[in-house]
């Protein structure tokens, strides 16, 4: 934002409370820290708060150098005197014995003019100096206090240049990237609302379409049989009347014989009875019918489904909205723009990122010293450390080769983490203390736990927060500590009081910052979001699911070992199971521990070996 001179009529009035930069506190006496009321502040800013449009920059004037009676166009700026220059100007200025040391730049570079506040402790003196031992702003008197003997002191005025400058960045992305950015996805989504409604319009006209074929073709078929049934009685109706007539013809035959027999047994005279022989005909044979028989169509309404189909949503990753990156932003926080940068690189591979069709072996590792591969960290100098039940904690580089070995009271369970720092903490159970070692080496005591035994460790990726899993007699716990070892958080219960773990064996934190805990005693991965709220329990698709070690990556997948099955299981950050990434099919055997490295590489270590396998599941 412009610092403009006094006569500027383009200034206008600004008033802000001085509390978003800084604490102002004041030492006395007694050494207690005492807030001082904070005041507000009227400064003269620019009325035109982002770059002005062609439009809006043909009204303006140039801006007139400040140097009296020289009017001509002020393209520099002065840091000492805050004050614009004009080439001339600035060539004189830095000629003068008295201001050729001073920081001129052009215009657009300038620093932020400290707004003018006076210390409360010494009133006719000006808050410009800041403490950087008490955090606080002080003015030069207050310096020499004896509770700043020692203290290291920085220009205010530097400060509140570089935070002024980092405000006016990111305003300046709200207005030229955020907004119009949001402005046309909102304006995608308002399409896609349009054109779903339409596809849906027309796939419920389908369905009725379908529907009604498939009426058509029933009708057909019962038509056709009901047809084929009169054929079939026709036929076998015949068949029995005829042997009806064959029965009615033997009949009269009988009777002929009848009397012919009752003919011949009337005569006296003998031998005529011996002089014909008379011989009954064998009664004809005929079959009786085989009637038909009706089998009922077995079908029930998933098969029914299947012959009208249905409509499901096709089982691919959701398109991402193209976002156009931003452009860069001119800002004296060097450090913000390297975890923009970074932050952005990340966004790009997330967005470019997938779930491959296949698993990969990429390499393996024999990592030497422990017995098996219970737990995986990979630092940031690509250093593994894997230990294994016997305690064992054992640093290797990319070749396999030992770099150190450290014996902890450790068992099954993930008591080891990599930080942001490249430092590596560990826990030892038996003396309730988690230990921090330096890339030097060095091992110091880090957090002691108290009552509680610690079981697992992790490191945030997001803000470097420790998270650990511990328990005490029957019941357990996630508790988050800061950066510098502050107990901040427990997480132990959810709504309804009831206890949310039994023993926390591996723990993660997701990219939305939920807290997945691996809890072998309740059979279940725990997930509770970042204010420790209880989302879900996943409890695997088959029966029986013991679950070990616990991973997430960049897309937020869920990555959890199951003992029974010998799997590793792959969920979303819903808890919604995708797939089955590694199996005994796949050579993998018992895993137990996983982790996921910055080049999206997987790693696998498994029960009773040495061996830690790497595997590439994204693409």
């Amino acid at each position: 934002m412009p610092a403009l001179s006094q006569g500027d009529n383009r200034a206008r009035q600004v008033s802000f409370k001085y509390r978003p930069l800084f604490r102002l506190t004041n030492r006395h006496d007694n050494d207690e820290c005492c807030t001082v009321p904070y005041t507000r502040i009227n400064i003269r800013v620019p009325y035109i708060m982002s770059e002005p449009s062609d439009e809006q920059a043909a009204m303006q004037h140039y801006l007139v150098c400040g140097t009296e009676e020289c009017q001509k166009n002020g393209e520099f700026y002065c840091n000492n005197c805050h004050r614009v220059l004009c080439e001339q100007c600035r060539d004189e200025h830095l000629k003068s014995p008295k201001t050729k040391s001073h920081e001129i730049v052009l215009y657009q570079h300038r620093k932020q003019q400290l707004p003018v506040e006076k210390c409360e402790l010494h009133p006719t003196r000006t808050i410009d100096m800041f403490c950087r031992e008490c955090n606080i702003p002080l003015c030069s008197k207050c310096s020499t206090m004896k509770e700043h003997h020692t203290h290291t002191f920085d220009d205010l005025e530097d400060i509140y240049s570089e935070k002024y400058a980092a405000w006016q960045g990111e305003f300046s992305k709200i207005q030229k990237h955020f907004l119009p950015t949001s402005l046309g996805l909102k304006t995608d989504t308002e399409e896609d609302a349009s054109q779903i409604k339409k596809i849906m319009e027309s796939i419920r006209t389908s369905m009725e379409a379908e529907a009604e074929s498939l009426k058509n073709l029933v009708d057909e078929v019962t038509s056709e049989n009901i047809k084929h049934t009169h054929t079939m009685e026709k036929s076998l109706l015949e068949m029995l009347k005829s042997q009806e007539t064959t029965y009615e013809d033997y009949m009269t035959y009988l009777e002929n014989m009848s009397d012919e027999f009752q003919k011949y047994l009337s005569i006296t005279n003998q031998k005529l009875l011996f002089s014909k022989t008379l011989k009954i005909q064998s009664i004809p044979e005929t079959t009786k019918p085989v009637p038909p028989v009706f089998t009922a169509g077995r079908f029930n309404k998933n098969d029914i489904i299947k012959l009208l189909g249905r409509v499901n949503v096709p089982n691919k990753e959701p398109e991402k909205r193209k976002i156009q990156p931003m452009k860069a932003v001119t800002t004296y926080m060097k450090s913000t723009e390297k975890q923009l940068k970074q932050s952005k690189e990340k966004s790009d591979v997330k967005q470019t990122l997938s779930l491959s069709s296949s698993v990969t072996k990429v390499r393996e590792y024999s990592v030497p010293g422990v017995y098996s591969a219970h737990h995986v960290s990979v630092d940031k100098s690509d250093r593994l450390w894997v230990t294994d039940y016997r305690g064992n904690l054992v640093q290797t580089d990319l070749q396999g080769k030992q770099l150190q070995k450290i014996q902890t009271s450790g068992g099954t369970e993930g008591y080891h983490t990599a930080t942001q720092d490249g430092d590596l903490m560990y826990i030892d159970k038996d003396k309730k203390v988690i230990y921090r070692i330096t890339p030097d080496q060095k091992i110091t005591e880090f957090i002691k736990t108290g009552d509680w035994t610690p079981l697992s460790i992790h490191s945030s990726r997001i803000n470097g927060d420790i998270l650990v899993g511990m328990y005490k007699d029957k019941e357990a716990k996630v508790t988050r500590y800061s950066k510098a070892g502050k107990k901040i958080q427990n997480i132990q219960r959810d709504n309804q009081g009831q206890e949310l773990y039994s023993e926390p064996l591996y723990i993660i934190e997701n990219i939305n910052g939920d807290i997945c805990t691996s809890d072998f005693n309740k059979y279940a991965v725990v997930v509770v979001n970042k204010s420790g709220q209880h989302r879900f329990f996943y409890k695997s698709q088959g029966s029986g699911f013991r679950p070990w070690g616990i991973c997430t990556d960049v897309l937020g997948h869920i990555l959890v070992c199951d003992t029974i099955r010998e799997t590793v299981d792959l969920l979303d950050q819903d808890g919604r199971f995708l797939s089955v990434i590694l199996s005994p099919q796949q050579g993998i055997k018992e895993p137990r521990g996983v982790c996921v490295d910055e080049e999206n590489n997987l790693y696998v270590g498994q029960y009773d070996t040495n061996t830690v396998t790497v595997y590439k599941y994204l693409q």
